[in-house]
């Protein structure tokens, strides 16, 4: 009987004849609840699609909005703008002394970190002519400080793009009743900028805001007799075409828009090495007093004494701009500072200092400013008392027992929102 059934199911299993299991009561059930949506159909009903993923087509799709027209600083929520982080400026321009006037073209190289419908740079004065992003023409609007850009396409998140201004004018400083007078100052003989906190922008279109920091390369014609300095390092040979001469100078270490400085004028300019070797390039103005030769041994010096404390200097040259600009303050313009008609040892030892906290160490946010001006304070207080004066701890002792009513304790007690104080070191403290 057993070999019978066996050699029965193996005669169905050839021929394809097996004979169908018996229905389970729960596979009926499940039968009976499909056929009302079968009713009435001749044929098989049809394979339903899977649900279609909406927020995977978002992601496909790429989204464009307006970069935002500030970084909303506390002190300055317009400076700087949102949407995109700059990699790179190269400036162009033509200095011409009568109406102080210049005609060039700004190059921004930047990665967009959002889809850009429209991106804003900060631009004071001058009349564009016109802009390109990617080499075609893009629209734009002028709305206090900012340039409004509108691109031909959208620039999607991630993608790396290229803006050029091209502009004409006669650069504005700017005057602020605790800030002083900033951005391009003139001279008697030519110009130099002094940019803190926002005044780069009376000069190039740029996002000016120390958050976003870049390269750059600058390129400047004069006439004849006149010579550039600015940040960074020469870029080759001055260039002589009939009666005007080009200079060219390139920084390959980010630096904050404010720092950039460009001076212009009839310097004695020195290009030499300090004692380790580091290249130090200084200028300074004929109508000063100071001896050319003072500048840069002074400034060797100090550069040096300074890498042994905070470490190797962190630009490839240092250096130091004395010019005929009586504006009342000294800059630590990136590499070389800017010493407007005097400076002394104790003012070259605080603007070199910053070349390491401030310049090459950065604050995202200008209420934090105080870090940069502790540090290069605490370091005048160093080299005084480790060249035959006061201890660095006595001085602190007195400057922490001013009163809260004098005007370091106002500036102190200033909350969030409030304009800083002046950060700018004094330059009216004579000679050494």
């Amino acid at each position: 009987m057993t070999q019978r059934i066996r050699d029965s199911r193996r005669v169905r299993q050839v021929h394809g004849t097996r004979r169908p299991r018996p229905v389970r009561a729960s596979e009926r059930a499940a039968a009976l609840l499909l056929v009302p949506a079968a009713a009435g159909c001749a044929t098989a009903p049809p394979t339903v699609p899977p649900p279609v993923r909406t927020t995977a087509i978002a992601a496909r799709a790429p989204m464009f909005a307006p970069g935002a027209p500030g970084v909303g600083d506390p002190y300055f929520p317009n400076a700087g703008n949102g949407g995109y982080d700059v990699e790179h400026y190269d400036i162009a321009f033509a200095y011409t002394p009568r109406g102080r006037r210049i005609a060039g073209r700004t190059r921004v190289t930047a990665t967009a970190r959002q889809g850009l419908s429209r991106f804003d740079l900060d631009f004071v004065g001058h009349r564009v002519r016109s802009v390109t992003v990617d080499g075609r023409r893009a629209s734009f609007t002028r709305r206090g400080q900012e340039l409004v850009i509108t691109p031909p396409a959208g620039i999607p998140a991630g993608a790396r793009f290229t803006a050029e201004v091209a502009y004409a004018g006669s650069p504005a400083q700017e005057k602020d009743p605790g800030l002083g007078r900033t951005g391009w100052i003139p001279t008697s003989d030519g110009a130099v900028t002094l940019s803190q906190p926002t005044g780069s922008a009376t000069w190039f279109p740029l996002n000016d805001h120390p958050s976003d920091k870049a390269t750059y390369a600058l390129k400047v014609s004069v006439p004849k007799g006149l010579r550039v300095l600015a940040n960074g390092e020469p870029d080759g040979r001055p260039a002589r075409h009939g009666g005007r001469t080009t200079f060219r100078w390139r920084s390959s270490r980010p630096m904050a828009g404010y720092l950039a400085t460009v001076a212009i004028g009839k310097f004695k300019v020195a290009d030499g090495r300090t004692r380790d070797g580091l290249r130090t390039i200084s200028a300074v103005d004929p109508a000063v007093t100071r001896d050319p030769a003072w500048l840069q041994r002074t400034t060797g010096a100090v550069t040096g004494w300074a890498a042994r404390l905070f470490g190797p200097f962190p630009f490839d040259s240092t250096g130091g701009i004395l010019d005929d600009a009586s504006v009342g303050y000294a800059l630590e313009t990136q590499n070389r500072p800017t010493y407007p008609g005097t400076v002394d040892t104790g003012l070259l030892v605080h603007e070199l200092a910053h070349q390491w906290f401030g310049d090459s160490v950065s604050v995202t946010r200008w209420q934090d400013i105080w870090l940069n001006e502790g540090f290069a304070t605490y370091a005048e207080w160093l080299w005084t008392e480790q060249h035959g004066g006061r201890s660095a701890r006595k001085t602190f002792e007195e400057a922490y027992g001013r009163p809260a009513n004098s005007p370091t304790g106002r500036c102190l007690r200033r909350g969030r929102g409030a304009r800083p104080c002046s950060t700018r070191s004094p330059s009216t403290r004579g000679p050494p």
